[in-house]
């Protein structure tokens, strides 16, 4: 069992309240932990792709659009793939949808598929995450996203990774979205790890400015939402944590080497790191940013990365008194900034700010209902009281939106 932010509880859409009542004053170190998805790293791993599936296995290649066989991926797959029986699906969007995937269910149950390998990020790993455990269940799959179902089996999943941004390629957490309803939510599954995952930086060097720069923002507010909360004796978590921020500052000080093998290279293995969960292992974590930020995706079709980096600044701003440790010491360890938390919250948007991601709303098409919108679908969704200490209500995240807006 992997108890590191959620314990597959039976209702996922009340998991972040029941977690923030559970971890609510956690001082002392105590979790499970157990990762079983298999990495392989760096230039030309694709070709351990052709002993990673037996070939008695009915394979569906996954992928999103062009850009895989722009970059060459395509090709090495279909490669390694050559001795396999596999079919394809393409058309993976960016926050994949479940009405996508049900059109890829049909080619898994017509074609009696049995592994399903994703060749993207993590749009399409997600939306894979999905589709396995959709072909192993009778009813309905978003009865996993709802709440009324558990994850019970699912086909065996492979990952060749192209885009370094989520960490989805080994962790067991499941986001899409339902565009009927307007609905982006989550789940977790000990059945949605991987089992290997292939991650080659030499894929990303075509990828544009916009989705590298996201990925860098990703993996920051990833990281930040399973430090900034409050201090505890965790050395290793506070450690590891400080020295994913300061890789990550690094690669925003230096963004004109963005397209340099070194560059590359460690955004893969920081935001890989960064949302494995075993920074998260048994310290209190937040993952309110992503809670509004999903709404502002759903709602608005805002890029993941830019929905949490109009949120962050402002939420760090309206708790600052609950976070002040912890912003401080982030300050200290990271920026070299001391006894000034404001200026700490003001570096953090200029690594976002050097990378191309703006840290307001005003920067995108926003109407005036973003409060209502959000706020209603967090009622919905049943947070109404998120963060660390439960103390972020609806009234906060009002004030959070508003000074996005300003």
């Amino acid at each position: 069992m992997c108890f590191v932010l959620f314990d597959i509880p039976k209702f996922p859409k009340k998991i972040y309240n029941s977690v923030t009542k559970t971890l609510k004053g956690i001082k002392k170190m105590e979790f499970s932990y157990d990762n079983p998805t298999a990495i392989e790293f760096g230039k030309g791993k694709i070709k351990e792709l052709t002993n990673k599936i037996s070939k008695d296995k009915k394979i569906l290649l996954v992928y999103g659009g062009g850009s895989v066989k722009k970059n060459g991926s395509y090709d090495q797959v279909v490669k390694a793939l050559e001795n396999h029986t596999f079919f394809e699906f393409s058309g993976v969007e960016p926050n994949p949808s479940i009405e996508t995937m049900h059109k890829a269910l049909e080619i898994v149950k017509k074609e009696n598929v049995d592994f399903i390998l994703a060749l993207g990020g993590g749009s399409v790993i997600d939306g894979c995450k999905y589709l396995a455990a959709a072909a192993k269940y009778d009813g309905d799959a978003w009865d996993f996203l709802d709440g009324s179902a558990e994850v019970q089996d699912a086909l065996p999943l492979g990952v060749v990774l192209t885009l370094a941004a989520t960490g989805s390629e080994t962790n067991h957490l499941t986001v899409v979205s339902k565009t009927e309803t307007g609905e982006k939510r989550m789940y977790f599954s000990n059945y949605s790890y991987p089992q290997f995952a292939i991650m080659d930086p030499s894929f990303m060097a075509t990828l544009s400015d916009r989705q590298l720069g996201n990925g860098l923002v990703d993996a920051f507010v990833h990281t930040s939402e399973q430090y900034i909360t409050y201090p505890t004796t965790a050395l290793v978590n506070d450690g590891y944590a400080e020295t994913l921020f300061r890789g990550l500052v690094k690669l925003s000080d230096t963004w004109e080497d963005r397209r340099t093998d070194a560059w590359l290279e460690n955004l893969m293995h920081i935001a890989n790191q960064a949302l494995n969960f075993q920074i998260g292992a048994g310290v209190p974590q937040d993952w309110s940013t992503h809670l509004i930020g999903h709404e502002l995706t759903a709602n608005y079709n805002l890029d993941h990365a830019r929905s949490l980096a109009v949120v962050q600044p402002y939420l760090l701003e309206v708790m600052g008194e609950e976070k002040k440790e912890k912003i401080a010491q982030l300050g200290k360890n990271v920026f070299g900034i001391e006894n000034n938390n404001a200026a700490v919250i003001e570096a953090m948007e200029k690594v976002y700010n050097k990378v191309g991601v703006p840290t307001k709303l005003t920067a995108y098409e926003i109407d005036d209902k973003v409060i209502e919108n959000v706020s209603n679908a967090l009622i919905k969704n049943g947070y109404t009281e998120i963060g660390e200490n439960g103390t972020i209500t609806l009234d906060k995240v009002s004030t959070i939106l508003t000074m996005s807006m300003k």
